[in-house]
């Protein structure tokens, strides 16, 4: 004999396992294997714990004009708005699948008025009923037009009895966090484009100014050389060759000063504004790095890069997924309880003997026709690996763009020192060919090819300047830092 103290739970169960027999399940999700990182990024760096992406990005730059832009950057940039937007949405999803794991109840007011005809099953059986001598008067149905009052409460709640719906509320988690992490990569992109902008617009201002220094030169050189035509000792091919280098360098001014205009707009752009000026340092060449030694160990990546951390969180959630659309293929047991006042007069609806509460249960399993629950496993596997992939690849892209940006740091050091000895060469050489050329031991062309290189130098100083800055930026932003 079968024990009563066996729960419906228990029934439902038994009744489940019986279906789960006759499901041909999908096999569980294999992914593939992702690639450690390697420890270190070189050598140098192999003992060395801390990174400069823990710095906060209001300490790590000094310069007082670009820490206002990236305030105003951070509160009205439009992409960011949008990122943060998606959070909103996230939390939605979130939201609702919190929602299907408890019982859905609805508030009931049902009205509906019949007439039946005298040859159907309910028809006769009201006119039976009437007929009763068990009921009393008001119990006594109308029978040419019979309502059916109902108010109360009606729910329906699928029990999770395999885990389906807690693994797409951890998949709705996941992506939430992942979300706010494409937040954070928002902020840190910001951060290293106003910064890099900002930057640009200092080395174009330094090389305008380095432009307009050289047009003053060559309009003294000029001036000289119309002196010595006057003497004969020039030719107005002397003449024409150094106003020609004149106009040149003339026209290198307003190209520079349609490139500010470029930059600031795109500076204003980012900050979420129309054009207008933008207030900066000019003392390009005399501001300093910031130190960029310390790396850490390629494992900070896993923590401190959103890019990284998303794309984690990302496979994370398609993994549940996979799982939820294997667990589709178990019986589901959905409970629809109810409880109100049903009555088909309107004058005995509130009564306490119109008092109506039940629950119906069912479990139910796909046996035939599973190609919609095999597609959506299908589906979902191949996102599940697509993910692994992506984050392979963020590891990968990671690991790259910091040994790119070390590497970069050191070599465009290493071409500043140089360029700026140069530079030192060619200025003397100007005063020498001069001197020369006076003295009657040089011609003309050494005069402008060594102001012409000279120009070229100091050019190629303020672009190598603002290389250092930029690598320094995207080095700290490819270990991650920025978002703090």
């Amino acid at each position: 004999m079968i024990s009563k103290n066996i729960s419906w739970k228990h029934w439902a169960i038994a009744a489940s396992c019986a279906l789960v027999v006759s499901c041909k399940l999908p096999e569980p999700l294999q992914t593939p294997t992702v690639k450690a990182l390697p420890t270190n990024y070189d050598t140098e760096n192999a003992t060395d714990s801390n990174t400069v992406a823990q710095k906060v990005w209001r300490d790590f730059f000094t310069d007082k004009h670009l820490v206002n832009l990236i305030n105003t950057a951070l509160s009205d940039n439009l992409d960011l708005r949008i990122a943060q937007q998606r959070v909103q949405s996230a939390n939605a999803v979130l939201l609702s699948a919190k929602g299907a794991m408890q019982p859905l109840v609805n508030g009931v007011l049902n009205t509906q008025f019949d007439k039946f005809g005298k040859y159907t099953a309910t028809g006769v059986g009201n006119f039976d009923t009437n007929l009763s001598q068990n009921i009393e008067e008001k119990q006594k149905i109308n029978e040419d037009f019979t309502p059916d009052l109902f108010i109360g409460l009606r729910s329906n709640w699928e029990i999770d009895l395999w885990g389906k719906l807690k693994n797409r509320k951890y998949a709705a988690i996941n992506r939430l966090l992942a979300s706010e992490q494409e937040v954070k990569l928002a902020t840190t992109v910001l951060v290293a484009e106003v910064a890099s902008a900002y930057y640009d617009l200092l080395a174009v201002d330094y090389e305008l100014n380095v432009i307009r220094k050289n047009i003053k030169l060559q309009e003294s050189a000029l001036d000289i050389m119309k002196i010595q035509k006057e003497t004969g000792r020039a030719t107005e091919l002397a003449v024409q060759q150094f106003r020609a280098q004149l106009l040149n360098t003339q026209a290198l001014e307003h190209t520079a000063k349609q490139q500010i205009v470029i930059t600031e707009n795109y500076l204003n752009t980012l900050v979420g504004r129309y054009p207008q000026k933008i207030t900066r340092d000019t003392s390009f060449l005399r501001q300093k790095l910031p130190n960029m030694v310390q790396t850490g160990f390629s494992s900070e990546l896993l923590n401190n890069r959103p890019d990284i951390r998303s794309a984690e969180l990302e496979m994370e959630a398609a993994k549940a997924d996979v799982a939820a659309a294997r667990k589709a293929f178990f019986p589901s047991l959905t409970l629809s309880p109810q409880v109100g006042f049903n009555s088909f007069s309107a004058g005995t609806w509130f009564d306490p003997k119109s008092i109506v509460y039940g629950v119906l249960g069912g479990v139910s399993a796909p046996l035939i026709n599973q190609k919609g629950l095999k597609a959506d496993h299908q589906m979902a596997s191949a996102k599940a690996n697509e993910s692994v992939y992506n984050y392979q690849k963020s590891l990968i892209n990671g690991f790259s763009e910091v040994v790119t940006n070390l590497n970069n740091i050191k070599n465009a050091q290493g071409y500043f020192n140089t360029k700026e000895k140069e530079l030192n060469e060619l200025n003397k050489s100007i005063t020498t060919a001069r001197e020369l050329y006076l003295s009657g031991y040089a011609n003309y062309l050494e005069i402008i090819t060594a102001q012409k290189g000279a120009l070229e130098a100091e050019l190629a100083l303020a672009s190598s300047k603002r290389n250092l800055f930029i690598s320094a930026i995207h080095l700290y932003r490819s270990l991650g830092g920025g978002w703090q």
